[in-house]
């Protein structure tokens, strides 16, 4: 179809992805990378509500990767 000089060209269906949750986005987000995988996806912090005016937040046992400084290489 053509409109004012534009070519328009419109599939014969169209599909409407339903929306997806936070944590799917995440995932999705995360996974997208050529050698990445669902491990990368893993949650790195623990968010622990406490009362109605705090929450913690730690870092996962599970986490790869943890904040502070690195060890030095013994070699």
């Amino acid at each position: 179809m053509r409109s004012n000089g534009c070519v328009w060209d419109y599939p014969s269906t169209l599909q409407i992805m339903p929306e997806m949750s936070k944590d799917e986005k995440r995932l999705d987000q995360l996974t997208t990378a050529p050698k990445s995988t669902e491990a990368d996806a893993a949650p790195r912090i623990e968010v622990t509500k406490v009362d109605d005016h705090t929450t913690r937040i730690d870092v996962a046992e599970t986490a790869a990767v943890r904040p502070g400084k690195a060890t030095p290489n013994p070699d």
